[in-house]
């Protein structure tokens, strides 16, 4: 199964093949090989003949095993391009088809949320055999990082750590919302002819995002890795008086993230070494490690495991559980105040 580069290399290099299946959870892939096939494998005035976009929803698979096997006009191929695949309910014809896959068509099938049926073998092994296959999977947390930061390097432009992950925890794992709020970052760069910068800051992400600098999910974990009772509670309070800037719901994921996490490096065989810990939890750099070394002095394994222990409840607190009438505010706060003492 190809990666996504790879795919992306071969299109540019313009080897295509006859079919290509994309399917996952993650959208955003799935629609950036789609539409860059849709744009550069036939020239302009080549598309009105011999480009179709068809839906799931609406065609069958015998439908799109007919637009297939059309052959193109005036032009060296045609491009057939299936949205919303997950919806076919019957794939016989198509299968059929992609045994003997016209050479002058593309075929791309988009199958979001989801991917094929596993016990569907024989039709794995048949798409493999006429073209790609490409799973694309939901990125994880950690995965976020890497990802904002090489796509602003692609496009020249660097930034800070903390700018990372001030838009990593704001965002998500959201990669099309990701990408346009990237974009607005670097429209903003480049909007001023008198500017320099090519770095991504703190004060641009607020200014662009509208996430504070100053209140957000990561000055609070970084309050809380530190024991910083008083810059913890300024933030909470600032979320509990402005909810519209974030809430519970999006700070509990963080800190069971983080508290997990930590909860495994107590248990790695050199926890001394910030190298060895950064291995053992398989973070990106050793640099990544540093807040775990000081979570590791400021809370022992045991309280560790009280800790999420607490976040377990609050969650479930959050969602109405044993909670008939107690406000997020409150809950963030007992939550706190419980890590904290």
């Amino acid at each position: 199964m190809k990666t996504y580069n790879e795919i992306m290399a071969d299109l540019k290099a313009r080897k295509f093949s006859p079919v290509y299946y994309l399917m996952g959870e993650e959208g955003y892939y799935i629609d950036r090989i789609a539409d860059y096939i849709a744009e550069n494998a036939l020239q302009p005035e080549e598309r009105d003949f011999n480009q179709t976009i068809l839906f799931g929803s609406d065609v069958t698979a015998s439908a799109i095993a007919d637009a297939a096997r059309r052959y193109p006009m005036m032009a060296e191929r045609q491009v057939v391009i299936v949205k919303e695949a997950q919806n076919i309910k019957q794939t016989d014809a198509l299968e059929k088809y992609m045994k003997q896959p016209l050479k002058t068509t593309i075929l791309v099938i988009c199958h979001k949320n989801g991917k094929i049926d596993g016990r569907k073998r024989e039709y794995v092994k048949t798409i493999q055999a006429a073209g790609v296959l490409f799973e694309s999977p939901k990125l994880r947390d950690r995965d976020l990082p890497p990802f904002i930061e090489n796509y602003l390097k692609e496009r020249q432009v660097s930034i800070d750590a903390k700018s990372t992950q001030l838009i990593a925890d704001a965002i998500g794992a959201d990669l099309s919302r990701l990408a346009s709020e990237l974009d607005k970052l670097i429209i903003a760069l480049n909007s001023n002819p008198n500017s320099q910068r090519s770095a991504v800051t703190p004060q641009l992400v607020e200014d662009q995002i509208g996430i504070s600098k100053d209140f957000n999910g990561f000055e609070l974990r970084d309050a809380i890795v530190n024991r910083n009772v008083f810059k913890a509670n300024q933030i909470i309070n600032y979320f509990d008086k402005n909810p519209k800037a974030g809430s519970i719901y999006a700070f509990l994921p963080l800190l069971f993230n983080y508290f997990q996490n930590l909860m495994l490096a107590h248990y790695c065989p050199q926890k001394q070494s910030q190298e060895a810990v950064a291995g053992w939890l398989e973070l990106r750099s050793p640099w990544a490690a540093k807040d775990y070394m000081t979570g590791m002095r400021n809370f022992t394994a045991t309280k560790t495991m009280l800790i999420i222990s607490k976040l377990r409840e609050i969650d479930a607190k959050s969602k109405g559980l044993d909670n008939p009438n107690t406000p997020p505010g409150e809950l963030m706060k007992e939550l706190i105040f419980y890590i904290l003492h």
